[in-house]
């Protein structure tokens, strides 16, 4: 899941990251209020942790601003504020939860699993031909067998998933998965994509996910799998079909 952190207190942006990042979510952090809207309206994030002290746009008016750009998404606020009006004026506003500092992490990641489920559109549970994700529990089936994946690795095929039938580029899966500038020589993608499909038993060139030559890679629409079944039954796979990124 991608989730957007709002706070300036820097030691606890990173505190938090580190408890959100631990249960494979990929996190965006933005320092101050304008940052904030920004990067919801650039991310339309599944989830917001939106702290109410931030400078150059506070708490409340950019929970108004992310409510004007959507009504639905999760949002949790954070506070040091312990007068009930704070509270109730937040919820008015749109807040989905609230929690005062100091809190606990375990109850903080408690709540945002319950704003997750809750969460109508989601799409919590992904499925690609026998692959099933589970996007709240972090497990990956095939054919009903559980498949262990790391953190990296669900990210990886979560994010093609999401976005399948299209060409993601190795830069954008850096980006998208490591948080890694495209300026950084690494072959990073491709080592965990080899990593995934030996634990999906998915070999090259790939029946789930493949590789579009010299830009990057895909997991094919629910009709390009259909039209693959053919095909593999005579030992091979059909041409694969190049969408340029968005």
């Amino acid at each position: 899941m991608r989730l957007l952190i709002a706070e300036d207190d820097r030691a606890l942006a990173m505190f938090l990251t580190r408890g959100m990042e631990s249960d494979g979510h990929r996190v965006r952090c933005a320092s101050n209020g304008a940052e904030a809207v920004e990067a919801f309206r650039e991310d339309m994030p599944d989830l917001t942790i939106l702290d109410l002290n931030l400078p150059v746009m506070d708490g409340e008016q950019a929970l108004a601003e992310m409510r004007a750009l959507d009504p639905q998404l999760p949002v949790l606020v954070l506070t040091g504020r312990q007068e009930v009006e704070t509270r109730i004026r937040c919820l008015d506003l749109g807040a989905d939860d609230l929690m005062v500092k100091p809190f606990s992490l375990h109850e903080l990641r408690a709540r945002c699993r319950v704003l997750l489920r809750r969460k109508r559109e989601a799409k919590l549970l992904l499925r690609v031909g026998d692959l099933e994700l589970d996007r709240l529990e972090h497990t990956a089936r095939r054919a009903g067998e559980l498949i262990p994946l790391t953190n990296k690795e669900f990210a990886l095929i979560e994010h093609l998933v999401l976005h399948r039938g299209q060409c993601i580029s190795r830069v954008e899966l850096l980006d998208a998965v490591w948080n890694m500038e495209p300026a950084q020589t690494t072959n990073i993608v491709d080592v965990y994509v080899n990593y995934l499909r030996r634990k999906l038993k998915d070999p090259p060139p790939g029946f789930l996910l493949r590789t579009v030559r010299g830009h990057g890679y895909l997991v094919p629409s629910e009709a390009e799998l259909q039209m693959a079944v053919p095909s593999l039954i005579a030992g091979q796979l059909p041409p694969t079909r190049f969408v340029e990124p968005n």
